[in-house]
C-alpha cells in the first residue's frame, strides 16, 4: 500500500469497515489485535476492510510501536499470529506503511463467510451502536444463525426444534396445505394431495425421519404448528395486519398461527377491503382493483418466506389510505441489492419454506414472484412499487395505490387483445415515459436494471409497435410516447408539448437568441431548445455550415455570433 492510499483511507474515518487503533496512550495488546480482526472478520458489508494500527480514533497519525525485536515489526509474524490466534484461521494482508516518519500497521481484513471468534471462544460483530457510530459489539448465537442464513450458508426452516414432538402439529394445517394446493389451478404439487399426514411431512422435509418421525423441523411448526407450540418454540413468529386512516389505526390485528393460516385470514381480509372499478374496453369489461391480488399476495408470501426468524419483529402489513407498506424483519439477502433486484436470481433466505410455498400454489413455481409483483402493478394503472425505504435490517416494500390511470389499463388491455403481450420491461418503460415524459438508453438502462444494449432492444421494440418515438441520434437519442399512444392515453396535446420544435423552429429559435444577445454557447442552446448538448452542437454547427453564424474558439470555452 502507497502512502497516497493510506491517506486516503483515514480521511474517510471509521466505519463498518474501517477500525483505527491508536498507541498514544499504551500499546495495543495482541488480545485487543485479535478481537478487533476478528470483529471486523464479522463485519455485514462486502466492501474491503482494514484495521489500521498507529491511527487515533480522531484520525490523528501517532504511529504504531514495535511488535518484535529490534524495535520493529515483522509484518509475516504478525500474520502469523492472527492465522494462529483465530478460529476458523484468517489470512490478512499486514503491511507497515512509513506515514510522514511514523510507521502505521494496516492489517487488510477478509470478510468471513462463517462466524470467526478468537482461539479464547470470543466472538465479536462489527455494527453501528446506539448512537450510530462503528463499534465491535458481542456476536451471540442467533445473530451468528442471521448470518449464515443471509448469506445463503444455513437454512434456518430445515433446522431441528429438539423439544418439538408430532403432536405439536395440527392435522387441520395438513388439511389446508392440500386445499391450497387443489385451488392452485395446477401451480401446486398434485402429488402432495393423496399422502397422509406424516407422509406429507416427509415429503416436504417439515420432519426427519426413518420410518417414524424422529425430530420436528422449523418449517413443520411454519406450516403445521398449533399455536402454543409456535409462541413456545418459535417466539419471532409474528405477523401484524394494519389499516391506517391518517395516523388513527383503524385495525390493528397480531397473528401468531401457522403460515397457512395466516395467509388465508390476511386474504379474506384483502378481499373484504380492496375496492374495484370497472369501464369497459370495447364489449369487454375490465376491473382495476385497489390493489392487484396477485401483487399482493405474492407480496405477502415473500414477506413470510424470506423474513429473518431468528430477529425478534413482526412482519407487517400495513393499509394506508393511498398505498400499502409490507415490511419483514431481516435485509435483503446476500447479493440482493436494490439495484438489482429485478434481475438477480432467486436467493431465499429459508430454502426449505420457499419451496413448501412453490409447492403449496401460493408463490411462483419460477422463484421470480417480485416480477409478478411489478407487472400485476403496472398492469392495473399504478406507478411500479418501491422497495427504497429497506434497510440493513428490514426489507420494506411500498405498493402505490390512489386513483388509477384508466387509460393506461386501457392500452395493455387493447395491446393483449391485439396478440401483443406487454412484458414487464415494456410496461417498466411504458409507465417511466407516462410519469417523466422522455427517456434515453442510459436512464431506461438503470430502470431495468440491465445492459445498455438489452435497454435499447427494448425501446427499439417499442418504437416498433408504433407505441413509442425516438428523437436524435448516437448519444443524444432520447424516448417519447408516440401520438398515437398519447391519442389512446386521451392526451394528444401532450404529444405536440413532448415533441417540442422542429429543426427550423429550433434554428429560428437560435438565431433570435442571438440578435437578442449578441452571443450564444452550445449549453443556452441547449437549455433554449430543451435538447441535448451533443444536439445543440450539431444545431450549431449547421448554422455555421450555412453561412450564418461564427464559431468563436474551441471546445468547451468556444461561442457562437451571427456573420456580419
Amino acid at each position: 500500500m502507497n502512502i497516497e492510499r493510506l491517506k486516503e483511507l483515514i480521511t474517510q474515518g471509521e466505519s463498518l469497515n474501517m477500525e483505527f487503533k491508536g498507541e498514544e496512550g499504551g500499546p495495543l495488546s495482541d488480545r485487543d489485535l485479535i478481537e478487533a480482526v476478528v470483529c471486523m472478520a464479522n463485519r455485514p458489508t462486502p466492501q474491503e476492510a482494514f484495521v489500521l494500527i498507529g491511527v487515533e480514533d480522531d484520525g490523528r497519525v501517532t504511529g504504531a510501536r514495535p511488535r518484535h525485536e529490534a524495535g520493529t515489526t515483522d509484518p509475516r509474524r504478525l500474520q502469523a499470529l492472527i492465522a494462529n490466534r483465530t478460529q476458523p484461521p484468517l489470512s490478512c494482508n499486514v503491511e507497515v506503511v512509513d506515514f510522514e516518519g511514523k510507521p502505521v500497521v494496516v492489517i487488510e481484513v477478509p470478510r468471513a463467510h462463517h462466524p470467526v471468534g478468537t482461539s479464547d471462544g470470543i466472538y465479536k460483530r462489527r455494527a453501528l451502536g446506539g448512537q450510530g457510530k462503528p463499534q465491535c459489539l458481542p456476536f451471540h448465537f442467533h445473530e451468528m444463525q442471521s448470518m449464515l442464513a443471509s448469506r445463503g450458508v444455513l437454512d434456518y426452516s430445515a433446522l431441528i426444534v429438539p423439544e418439538a414432538r408430532w403432536e405439536d402439529l395440527d392435522p387441520l394445517e395438513f388439511e389446508r396445505f392440500r386445499r391450497f394446493v387443489r385451488e392452485s389451478l395446477g401451480q401446486g404439487d398434485m402429488t402432495l394431495l393423496n399422502l397422509p399426514d406424516q407422509e406429507l411431512a416427509k415429503a416436504l422435509g417439515a420432519v426427519e425421519a426413518n420410518h417414524e418421525v424422529t425430530h420436528i423441523r422449523v418449517l413443520g411448526l411454519l406450516l403445521f404448528g398449533k399455536e402454543e407450540a409456535l409462541r413456545r418454540f418459535l417466539p419471532t413468529h409474528e405477523v401484524a395486519f394494519q389499516v391506517m386512516r391518517g395516523t388513527r389505526v383503524e385495525v390493528n390485528e397480531f397473528f401468531r398461527w401457522p403460515l397457512l393460516r395466516i395467509m388465508d385470514e390476511i386474504l379474506s381480509r384483502f378481499r373484504a377491503r380492496n375496492r374495484e372499478e370497472e369501464f369497459l374496453v370495447g364489449m369487454l369489461r375490465v376491473g382495476v382493483p385497489d390493489y392487484p391480488e396477485r401483487a399482493f399476495r405474492e407480496a405477502v408470501a415473500n414477506a413470510l418466506v424470506h423474513r429473518d426468524y431468528t430477529r425478534l419483529g413482526a412482519v407487517h402489513i400495513q393499509w394506508h389510505d393511498d398505498h400499502m407498506v409490507i415490511s419483514n424483519p431481516g435485509g435483503f439477502p446476500e447479493g440482493v441489492h436494490l439495484d438489482n433486484i429485478l434481475v438477480t436470481p432467486p436467493r431465499p433466505r429459508n430454502p426449505l419454506l420457499a419451496d413448501a410455498f412453490k409447492r403449496a400454489g401460493i408463490v411462483e413455481r419460477t422463484g421470480r414472484g417480485i416480477d409478478t409483483i411489478f407487472t400485476e402493478q403496472l398492469r392495473s394503472g399504478r406507478p411500479a412499487p418501491s422497495y427504497e425505504r429497506s434497510t440493513p435490517t428490514d426489507v420494506v416494500l411500498v405498493l402505490p395505490g390512489g386513483k388509477a390511470n384508466l387509460q393506461f389499463v386501457r392500452l395493455v388491455v387493447e395491446e393483449s387483445q391485439a396478440g401483443r403481450i406487454l412484458g414487464l420491461d415494456e410496461l417498466l418503460i411504458l409507465n417511466a415515459l407516462w410519469q417523466e415524459r422522455s427517456l434515453t438508453t442510459p436512464q431506461a438502462s438503470g430502470l431495468l436494471q440491465k445492459p445498455e444494449p438489452d435497454a435499447r432492444a427494448v425501446l427499439e421494440q417499442l418504437v416498433e409497435a408504433g407505441l413509442v418515438e425516438a428523437r436524435g441520434e448516437r448519444k443524444g437519442r432520447t424516448y417519447h410516447l408516440s401520438a398515437a399512444t398519447y391519442r389512446r392515453l386521451g392526451l394528444p396535446s401532450a404529444y405536440v408539448r413532448r415533441r417540442g420544435f422542429e429543426p427550423i423552429q429550433q434554428e429560428q429559435m437560435v438565431l433570435q437568441y442571438v440578435r437578442a444577445h449578441g452571443r450564444i454557447t452550445r449549453r443556452e442552446a441547449a437549455e433554449l431548445c430543451q435538447i441535448s448538448l451533443d444536439q445543440a452542437y450539431r444545431l450549431l454547427q449547421g448554422l455555421v455550415e450555412k453561412g450564418v453564424l461564427i464559431q468563436h474558439g474551441k471546445k468547451k470555452g468556444s461561442w457562437y455570433s451571427l456573420r456580419a
